[in-house]
């Protein structure tokens, strides 16, 4: 068992329930008749197709776990935070020829945004994973596996931690695959430079390796390819030496050949436990869809391997840290069922838009008819979807306006606060390190409660002597009370600590901090020749108009065309007000292609609600909705 300050066992969490906001099914026909036989066991009230989770993995793990799910996952891959101590980010381009807005004649990026931050005091790490994997041991079924994808970082810690939870007997640790990559960086003068990662396999007793299939199989080398040899039978074999430990150099050296047959040198053989003939954050021209949405993306290449090796077409393929979706993307190529969550918003947009690609193709492929053999049955040679829909949940409310990670590191960007990369409370320092900042989260303003906790964090560092700025989008008025009577005290200077206010709305240096506004847009629904007309005559989104402004000064910036902004367009037909459901989906394949702007669907007899909604380029959503 490991120990660490704090450590503690995951008694009781809050099952939060889940609301329904989005789904997506081209074909109205949730599951073909073929394979209505793996939903058997599937919750009842969930839809039988694909789920996403928005919320906290640990939440949607309890919300699983009470509703249907216990003991039902057949394969977890999870690539959980590294420890690594950054903040992970996207490139963020208008859409277009250029990617970019022009200003006085000049090109100007939207820059990165923050999509998680990786950044940890060891014991927060350690019982963050540590209850995340006591609740999924208890959603895998007894023959289920785990891949856990880490480095060296903490690989060695999480070990200790899947050993303390799955067991650490040869039936439950199965293997450490070490993913050789391309080289990462690092100092060639102090050390060798990284190229590899490793995932790391367990069970709960009773998983095996599914070795007969393709994606888990390599070619033969160059050397057994060329030794391969036929027997009487025509059978092919290539022949190897087999030594006891106890052979000496020249019993080894007598020891007969031993056969191996083969029987298809064209198959391949097994994969050893070091992968080294895929890349690593890259992809071939035809494989990148969705490679440059998210920051840490692994290859569908990869996830193939693993899911191939350890699960069964019809299985449940659980990821509760999806990001940009590739374990959902490849479970909903190989005929799996899959689950995926992310607090991520971002995340689970990319997620949603690559998959609703994939079944749109998928559908396509359905109608097609098969072919058949001579003996006139159909060919299936691979196992069809499992599901041609999925359905996007959100547990708990996590869906603020602005995503609090880039709001703090744009407002430490306006008032020059170097980012702090070990503090697990105070966001940074300011004045050359001379003053400790503390950012309040902006879904709400300073109160008595926030300056309370951070008195509290004071006592506790009685060494600490710095003044401390707090930084908030507004503040109650209550506040100006409590911090006349702190610094009161603090008049004469030889009291620590005097604390100093910066309100990003009001303050007369910084005032000028961009207020999220939410984006607009101009769009027509009508009804002309029994269709429903969708015209978007012009969109405009404050964040991304902000954003370029940071770059540009006071000048304003030019975009030509509305849809540079704009990265998908989906529309319900028949919008309820609580459910989205997607009947119509524009999302462009390449960020140089543009939404069409104009939309055609079937127009029901009866009145009905039109709902568009437009994602922007960073993310935002708006949505409109109109009766027709």
């Amino acid at each position: 068992m490991l120990s660490w300050v704090g450590k503690r066992a995951l008694r009781h969490v809050t099952p939060f329930p889940a609301q329904l906001v989005e789904t997506f099914d081209p074909t109205k026909e949730t599951v073909k008749k073929k394979r209505e036989d793996i939903w058997t066991d599937w919750p009842e009230e969930y839809p039988k197709g694909g789920l996403l989770f928005y919320g906290d993995n640990k939440e949607v793990l309890a919300h699983l776990l009470a509703n249907g799910f216990r003991g039902k996952v057949n394969l977890i891959y999870i690539d959980p935070p590294f420890d690594s101590g950054a903040d992970y980010v996207r490139k963020v381009t208008l859409r277009g020829i250029s990617g970019a807005a022009k200003i006085d004649g000049e090109s100007y990026e939207l820059g990165e945004q923050i999509q998680y931050t990786d950044i940890w005091a060891n014991d927060n790490y350690l019982q963050f994973m540590f209850e995340r994997f006591l609740l999924l041991r208890e959603l895998l079924a007894e023959d289920g596996s785990i891949f856990v994808h880490c480095d060296h970082r903490k690989d060695h810690l999480l070990r200790c931690l899947l050993d303390e939870v799955f067991g650490a007997g040869e039936e439950n640790f199965i293997n450490e695959i070490i993913w050789q990559h391309q080289i990462m960086g690092g100092s060639h003068e102090k050390r060798f430079p990284k190229a590899h990662e490793t995932i790391l396999w367990y069970s709960k007793g009773n998983s095996r390796l599914r070795a007969s299939d393709p994606n888990v199989r390599v070619p033969f080398s160059e050397y057994v390819l060329n030794s391969m040899k036929q027997d009487e039978s025509g059978k092919s074999y290539y022949e190897r030496r087999r030594m006891s430990r106890k052979a000496t150099a020249q019993e080894a050296a007598l020891k007969a050949h031993t056969r191996t047959y083969v029987d298809d040198p064209e198959s391949g053989t097994v994969a050893t436990d070091v992968w080294s003939d895929m890349l690593s954050y890259q992809e071939l021209p035809n494989q990148r869809q969705g490679l440059d949405l998210y920051p840490t993306q692994k290859t569908v290449a990869l996830l193939t391997r693993l899911i191939a090796a350890a699960s069964s077409p019809g299985d449940v393929v659980l990821d509760c840290f999806i990001g940009s979706g590739p374990a959902a993307v490849v479970s909903q190529k190989l005929g799996r069922r899959w689950i995926g969550c992310d607090i991520n918003k971002g995340a689970i947009q990319t997620t949603s838009k690559r998959l609703q690609t994939i079944i749109s193709e998928q559908a396509k492929e359905q109608r097609k008819p098969k072919q058949r053999k001579l003996d006139g049955n159909e060919t299936d040679e691979t196992p069809g979807p499992a599901q041609l829909s999925l359905a996007v949940y959100r547990v708990n409310d996590y869906d603020l306006q602005i995503q609090h990670n880039e709001a703090v590191n744009l407002a430490c960007q306006h008032i020059s606060v170097e980012r702090s990369r070990s503090d697990r409370f105070f966001d940074g320092t300011r004045d050359q390190g001379k003053k400790l900042v503390k950012i309040i989260p902006f879904d709400h303003p300073l109160s008595p409660l926030d300056l309370e906790e951070i008195k509290r964090e004071l006592e506790v560092r009685r060494s600490e002597e710095r003044d401390v700025i707090v930084v908030c989008l507004g503040k109650q008025t209550s506040s100006d009370a409590w911090l006349e009577d702190w610094n009161r005290l603090r008049k004469r200077g030889d009291v620590p600590n005097k604390i100093e206010i910066i309100e990003l709305r009001t303050d007369p240096k910084y005032g000028r901090f961009f207020v999220h506004q939410p984006a607009r847009v101009k769009v027509s629904i009508k009804r002309s020749r029994g269709k429903i007309k969708v015209v978007i005559n012009d969109f405009i989104s404050p964040s991304i108009i902000e954003r370029l402004k940071q770059q540009a000064g006071v000048v304003s910036p030019q975009i030509d065309d509305w849809r540079a902004m704009v990265d998908s367009v989906m529309i319900d037909a028949s919008y309820d007000g609580k459910v989205f459901n997607v009947a119509l989906s524009d999302v462009p394949e390449k960020k140089k292609d543009l939404v069409k702007g104009e939309y055609d669907l079937e127009a029901p007899k009866l009145e009905t609600t039109v709902a568009v909604k437009i994602t922007d380029m960073l993310g935002e959503e708006v949505l409109v909705a109109r009766k027709v």
